[in-house]
């Protein structure tokens, strides 16, 4: 069984629309999300996965010479972020990480205005040419950081999820690790952004990260059949063959595209 339930297109033949969120759903393509809080590696595992599946993904059988020739152009995965991963993303990824402070409610809807012309531009249209798109943040981040980080109410930001009817993940890989072994790595890595910056400035110094990482494993256990939670205090190798093993396990990666997961 397919890890969306959908509705049955309607007589124009469209798309169908999960029952989740109301995303067109694709028999192709497959949607994976990278989530955790700053610091537990996910543009690491981000670019090894993606090399991963475009030498594990086989091409579709009995598909028409024109869709294979535009195959061979192209990755057959997306890798792409947020915010700012789409060609009218950078302004407001700027404004978000690099500009002044807002107000919570006003970084909550510039982050629901980048993913939704992020869906547009580039993720859709990937899905729908039977590319495997893999994101690093999603819903999930719009969720934590703004309801258990900034103290928005859950409701309302899931209000404002339902509104938008965002695409629903086929699989979404939760790095977990501790607040301080995060800040350790992001002190490493030196320059921070805004956001990244707040975290260190916060009077209770680990609150917010910390909130934020608990906000992530409550989602986890709310939704076990989509959000797969992986250690990611290891080093980046292991925790890669964690990702893999998890890939395998869901999407079969290999079999083919638009098959039901295991």
């Amino acid at each position: 069984m397919s890890l969306l339930q959908a509705e049955e297109p309607d007589a124009r033949g469209e798309s169908r629309m999960t029952k989740e969120t109301g995303a067109a759903e694709t028999a192709e393509g497959r949607f994976i999300t990278i989530e955790g809080i700053d610091g537990c590696g996910k543009s690491t595992q981000a670019k090894r996965l993606c090399e991963w599946l475009d030498g594990t993904e086989k091409e579709p059988e009995k598909e028409p010479e024109r869709r294979q020739n535009q195959r061979q152009n192209q990755k057959k995965v997306l890798r792409t972020f947020e915010p700012g991963g789409w060609s009218g993303g950078e302004f407001l990824r700027r404004l978000l990480l690099e500009g002044s402070p807002v107000t919570s409610r006003t970084e909550l809807l510039l982050f629901l205005a980048d993913r939704s012309g992020h869906l547009d531009a580039e993720i859709e249209p990937a899905l729908l040419s039977g590319r495997w798109v893999v994101c690093e943040r999603y819903t999930d981040s719009t969720l934590a950081y703004q309801s258990w980080g900034r103290g928005i109410a859950l409701r309302e930001v899931e209000g404002f999820l339902d509104l938008c009817r965002f695409r629903t993940p086929d699989l979404t890989i939760l790095l977990d690790i501790g607040a301080p072994a995060a800040r350790a790595r992001l002190e490493r890595r030196g320059r921070l952004d805004r956001i990244e910056s707040e975290l260190d400035s916060e009077l209770d110094k680990e609150g917010f990260m910390a909130r934020v990482a608990q906000g992530y494993r409550e989602l986890a256990k709310r939704r076990p059949e989509r959000i797969a939670v992986l250690d990611a205090a290891s080093d980046a190798d292991r925790v890669f063959e964690a990702v893999q093993e998890c890939v395998l396990r869901r999407l079969r990666p290999g079999v083919g595209p638009g098959r039901n997961s295991a």
